[in-house]
């Protein structure tokens, strides 16, 4: 399974989320999720090692599950193609705002310059 299919799961990127705190033994992250079997966690949690997203670490009797930082590269390259997209957009989001702020303001304060102006 790639990344894609990996993340597009919601207990997989819920599982993400929670190793974005830290380190956590697959008990913790199995109690996180009291509505599933601790095979069904199991069975997560190996989609995410297969797809590179988490490491896995024995310690004791414990499994210690973390992020892989460099697991998320290909999404990361993917998004870059978008980054460029919302900026552009979000920078004219906040034209527009300044925009009509500052046209209800002048409006809203005309003639009065301590308004206006504090």
């Amino acid at each position: 399974m790639d990344v894609f299919e990996a993340v597009a799961e919601p207990t997989r990127r819920r599982l993400l989320d929670l190793l974005t705190e830290g380190n956590r033994a697959a008990g913790e992250l199995v109690a996180a999720f009291p509505s599933l079997t601790q095979p069904a966690v199991s069975r997560h949690l190996r989609i995410l090692r297969d797809a590179g997203l988490v490491s896995v670490r024995t310690d004791a009797q414990r499994r210690i599950y973390g992020l892989r930082p460099n697991g998320l590269a290909e999404l990361d390259a993917w998004l870059e193609r978008y980054r460029l997209y919302w900026a552009d957009h979000l920078d004219g989001l906040e034209r527009h705002l300044a925009d009509a702020h500052g046209a209800s303001e002048s409006k809203h304060y005309a003639g009065d310059p301590v308004r206006c102006c504090s």
